[in-house]
Formats: C-alpha cells, structure tokens, sequence
C-alpha cells in the first residue's frame, strides 16, 4: 500500500488523522503505518451502531459425555478416530498471539521455558503431544499456528532455531491474527504512537476469519481437512488431535466437540458448558448465579459442572455459518492508551474507547450441535496462567511431573 492508497481507504472511514505525522516520519516508520494500516480490519468501526448487544439468553444444563461412557466405548472411537486422522481429514490449529507478560516475560508465550533440569519451552511440550499422536497413527497432521503482530517474527524465529522440535516444517504454517483498532467513543481511532494505531488481536473467535483472510481456507479444500482441533498455547498437558475425541465427536455427527473438565469447585474461574436458548453456548464463570451453581441434574451432580478448557474439534463445513460477518462483535470499554494532538503520550486512568473482539462462545452458539466430552483434569488440563500459584508455571510443572514427562 502506498500513501495515495491510505489516504483513499481512511478516507472513506473518516479517519484521515491517521496519517497526521506521516511526513515528519523516517520511511521505515511511514513504511510500518502503511503495511498496519493495509492489514488493519477497519469494518469492525461499523459495528458502533449497536449491532450487537451482551445480554445473554436463557440457560440451561447441557449433559456431557461424561469418562465412564467414553471408556465402555473407548475402542469405537478411538477405531472412528484413528480412521479419520489417517485419512488426513484433521488439521491442528495452535492459538499462540499471547505474550508472556503475566510471567514476567518479553517474549512469545510458547517461547518461556517452564524446564527445571532441562530446558522445555512450552511450544515444545505442544509439540510432544501432537507428535504422540503422529507416531500413534504414522500420520503428520497439519498444523497451523496462529500469530499476532506483536509476537509472530520472534515465534517464527524460534521454531526455525528449534528446528521446529522434530515437527516436519512443510506441515506447519504461520498467519497472523486479524487485528482490530481501537477508537473514542465517537468512533475515532486512538493512534498509539505517531506511526502506530492503537490495535489488538480480534478475540478468541478470531481464528477462522484471521484463516480465510490469510487464504488458508484453500489449504483446507484441496488437502481435503474436515475437522480442525483448535487449542490455546497456555495448556502444557493438552492432548491434540485425541483420536477418542476425533472419534466420539464424528460419529456423534455434531458441528463441535468441546473438551471439557469437571470443576474443581462450584465457583472455579472456567466457563461451562451449557445451552443458551435451547442452543449450544458457554456461560462465563462471572455469569453463574448461585441457583445455577447450587443446581443438581437427575444424579445429584451439579447441573452446570463442566469447564472449558479452550480445546475444540469444529467441522470445516459448517464454519461458513460462523463467517466474520456473521458472527457478533463485542463493543468493549477498554483503557487505552494513546497520543494526544500534540503527539504526547497519555495513560487514560478510567475506560476512554472501545476495542472489538469475537468470542468463542459465539460460534458454538451459532452452531446446531455440540458434544462436550470429558477428560481427566489431571491428565489434561495444565493451564498456565501466573508465574506462581493458582494455574501457574509451579503446579505446571507438579502435573507434567505426574504425568511422566521429564522437566
């Protein structure tokens, strides 16, 4: 994009302020403003007119296929499974935009190093779990791994340097996360320095549309991929493209299967699966009243206990009904920081504008049908969230331990 381009796009927004400094700039910095503004998602600025409202529906219990039903059936899925990665209709996507600021970190999060004896990054332990189930199946499963502006040169550079850690190269692809501007609440975009617009990663949901974008979507039709399993980079113990989950999910002949764990108490900080409106959605932890905590299914057990654990197995032909466009965007006050007209930089003390995201919930709630399958949180669900503490790299590294995995 050059400047006469630029000028006609943010034109036509009304944001033509962008380019206020574009003069006083060195070209590598009038080069680095006209690549983000080519790449910057500028329609999220006409959701403004309250396209979208965050009052959720009515919810209600939504049973999962709990362990013991898994394990009399173990031998069907994991048949039904094995079948279907074989015949390489999975593709695995790593959702890895994150930094590792919360664990004291200027780095990619992937790329912290959670070892103690050894090094072992995090990326490196995603690794190890999606190659088990190469070797299990003598089958490489393409993966992609998608990026943020912030992180992808240095996440790109560390899997070259690691040699991608025995993972076969041409079947691992990079794309960015579509990233979504930040304005005031006229609508204005904020511009974080004099050569940068204030923006961030489009939300959790913003895989799909970040894919198509990137063209990736014709990967997925001429290799013939008709089931992506999506998962987040912070969970060490996650296992990628299970050929038990595979399975259950295709021969449940449902649109997504959602991994999920049973909580560890009533108010546990995960969200639960369940249904809005009669349909398949997530209500947030935040979101739980204490009838919904306290409520009990036909067992006794609660009614809303299981939390996701951001790993889910979608159907390729159904994510057409789950497009950008289609998909609600979340209008969120947010603190943003920002230049003011004399180009110094201000620290906003309460919400000054809005970011946009799309979330996850969304697209299961757009979608006909979901099967929550359960797993062994001890086996399976190793978030790191913290340096320390609850859902840290310290009880991280006690869960791999027990799980044989040498740090």
């Amino acid at each position: 994009m050059n400047k006469s381009e630029a000028i006609k796009l943010l034109s036509s927004i009304g944001q033509e302020h962008v380019l206020k400094y574009y003069d006083e700039l060195s070209e590598e910095s009038r080069d680095s403003l006209l690549s983000q503004i080519e790449e910057t998602d500028f329609s999220v600025l006409s959701r403004l007119n309250g396209t979208h409202s965050d009052v959720r529906g009515e919810f209600s219990p939504l049973a999962a296929m709990q362990i013991s039903e898994i394990e009399k059936r173990r031998e069907e899925f994991y048949k039904a499974g094995i079948e279907t990665i074989r015949q390489g209709k999975t593709a695995a996507l790593l959702l890895a935009g994150g930094m590792g600021t919360r664990l004291g970190a200027d780095c990619p999060k992937g790329v912290f190093n959670i070892g103690v004896t050894k090094p072992l990054y995090i990326f490196e332990c995603l690794i190890n779990n999606l190659l088990s189930v190469v070797k299990e199946t003598d089958t490489w499963i393409r993966l992609f791994v998608m990026t943020s502006e912030k992180n992808h040169n240095a996440t790109v550079s560390f899997f070259k340097e690691k040699n991608f850690f025995g993972y076969r190269e041409d079947k691992v692809v990079f794309f960015k996360q579509n990233m979504a501007p930040a304005c005031d609440f006229n609508g204005k975009l904020y511009m974080e320095a004099k050569d940068r617009i204030s923006t961030s990663p489009n939300g959790n949901a913003g895989w799909y549309s970040s894919m198509v974008r990137a063209g990736l979507d014709k990967i997925l039709e001429d290799e013939g991929i008709e089931w992506i399993n999506i998962f987040a980079v912070d969970n060490v113990l996650q296992r990628i493209c299970d050929p038990c989950f595979i399975g259950a999910t295709v021969l449940a002949d449902v649109s997504v299967g959602s991994k999920v764990v049973r909580k560890a108490a009533p108010d546990e900080k995960v969200g639960v699966m369940c249904l809005e409106d009669g349909r398949p959605s997530i209500v947030e932890y935040y979101e739980l009243s204490d009838e919904m905590m306290n409520a009990k299914d036909a067992n006794g057990d609660p009614a809303y206990n299981y939390g996701v654990i951001l790993n889910y197995l979608f159907k390729v032909s159904e994510l057409e009904s789950v497009a950008d466009d289609k998909m609600p965007m979340h209008v969120v006050k947010k603190k943003i920081p920002y230049i003011n007209e004399n180009g110094d930089p201000v620290e906003p003390e309460e919400p000054n504008g809005f970011k946009f995201e799309q979330l996850v919930l969304d697209m299961i709630r757009q979608l006909s049908s979901c099967l929550p399958y359960e797993v062994i949180r001890e086996n399976e669900f190793a978030p790191i969230k913290n340096l320390t503490g609850v859902d840290s790299v310290d009880t991280a590294r006690e869960l791999l331990k027990k799980n044989g995995v040498e740090i």
